[in-house]
């Protein structure tokens, strides 16, 4: 009953418009007034004090900064120039060169709506101008960005290893191959629907031109080689690595293509902080929720009968795990939904021996599936913003995508060792 009465009235709260830190503040409360009233208030705000030291958190500001001094830079022009060298001229290779131009992206910046910005503004027109439809570009582009949240670093991985404990680490090599297999699924589907349209490939390009764009690209590419790397190698963490993506960026930007200046780093700074408070004030927020309800012990009071139907298979315990993220994060930002549910879904993850770290792949995967899934997926809110669409126009070519990812993810359910095949590599 607790948990019905705050779980409605935060729902009540976040469809009159209320910010999101709001219902779960006043969702932990609610709980804490009801079942634990000899609670000194000031409990709460020393949870949501804690909820934001964890050292690894750290990487989130600079992971952040990093994607926006690459967002405002050539980072990007440069890595869409080399796929588009090397893919532009296969069948489909226009779509193509734009899921893989995002993957890269993504792989050295970590965010989905940076990606979509970065890499939407200059493919949308030439998609267009190819003619792809607009419904297929906005969809592609949408969900390819998504891919942000598997491929290292990502921000989703850093908030849900601090939630659940797990070694962010191991969580960044094992989104490496959920990642890969989500962006061929697209290719094969772009090459499909390219077919199926009658549009023509656009010209080859020489090797002389190539070859100037893998040069100038070279230094863009190897920011993921020493993020990846390193960890992989134990030279640095996660967040050493944050610290280096930050230095790498800074040099490629001001040094390397000088496309930034000085007096640029206050309005990258003001976005970084900006973007960093918003993650931050939610975390702290769902710290609370979750020391209130654990306290309570509302998940084992909720999860019981869900173990009890579960039984001993972990394959079933994945598909129900993966179906709850799945719709959450169709209706509230993807963190927020990592921070409410994975203290709940504890109980279940320990009662069936699942790997934590594939736990939390097959979660960020349907963190990436829910940002761009109707009704409230936040990139599709992006997507509107960037290229000034209407809602329905850019949800109307996402069924197809949403498809490709659900299927990513039963693939990975029942074939764990896709995530899991490097972590093991790297860490065993």
């Amino acid at each position: 009953m607790v948990a019905a009465i705050a779980l409605s009235v935060m729902i009540l709260l976040l469809v009159a418009g209320f910010p999101l830190k709001v219902p779960l503040i006043v969702g932990a409360l609610i709980v804490m007034w009801l079942e634990m009233p000899f609670l000194d208030p000031s409990d709460l705000i020393r949870q949501m004090i804690s909820g934001v030291q964890p050292v690894v958190l750290s990487a989130v500001p600079m992971f952040i900064l990093a994607a926006d001094l690459m967002t405002r830079g050539r980072t990007a022009k440069t890595l869409l120039d080399l796929v588009s060298s090397f893919l532009g001229h296969l069948r489909g290779g226009l779509p193509i060169t734009t899921a893989v131009s995002c993957t890269l992206f993504g792989a050295v910046s970590g965010s989905t709506q940076a990606t979509v910005v970065a890499m939407g503004s200059p493919l949308r027109p030439r998609l267009l101008k190819a003619g792809y439809k607009d419904s297929f570009t906005l969809a592609l582009i949408v969900n390819a960005s998504d891919v942000a949240l598997l491929i290292p670093p990502s921000i989703g991985m850093i908030v849900y290893g601090v939630v659940a404990q797990t070694s962010p680490a191991q969580l960044f090599i094992a989104g490496i191959g959920p990642g890969l297999l989500i962006v061929l699924m697209i290719s094969v589907w772009c090459y499909a629907y390219t077919r199926w349209q009658g549009i023509a490939p656009q010209p080859r390009a020489a090797w002389s031109e190539r070859g100037r764009a893998l040069l100038r690209a070279s230094p863009a590419c190897g920011l993921p080689v020493v993020v990846i790397g390193g960890i992989y190698s134990g030279l640095f963490t996660p967040t050493e690595a944050a610290s280096i993506s930050v230095l790498y960026a800074a040099v490629l930007e001001f040094l390397v293509y000088r496309n930034l200046r000085l007096s640029d780093l206050f309005s990258v700074a003001r976005s970084t902080g900006l973007i960093t408070a918003v993650v931050f004030i939610l975390v702290a927020a769902g710290q609370a929720f979750a020391y209130s309800i654990s306290f309570a012990q509302i998940p084992q009071e909720l999860i019981g009968p869900l173990i009890e139907f579960v039984g001993d298979n972990p394959q079933l315990a994945l598909l129900v795990i993966a179906l709850i993220y799945f719709v959450g994060c169709m209706f509230v930002d993807p963190i927020v939904v990592i921070l409410i549910f994975t203290p709940i879904l504890a109980p279940l993850v320990t009662a069936t021996g699942l790997d934590p770290v594939l736990v939390g792949t097959i979660v960020v995967m349907q963190a990436a599936i829910g940002s761009a899934t109707p009704p409230f997926g936040v990139d599709l809110f992006t997507a509107m913003a960037v290229f000034r669409r209407p809602y329905f126009d850019v949800i109307k070519g996402t069924p197809p995508f949403i498809m490709i990812m659900i299927i990513a993810t039963v693939l990975v359910i029942a074939f764990p060792q896709i995530a899991l095949f490097l972590r093991d590599l790297a860490f065993k």
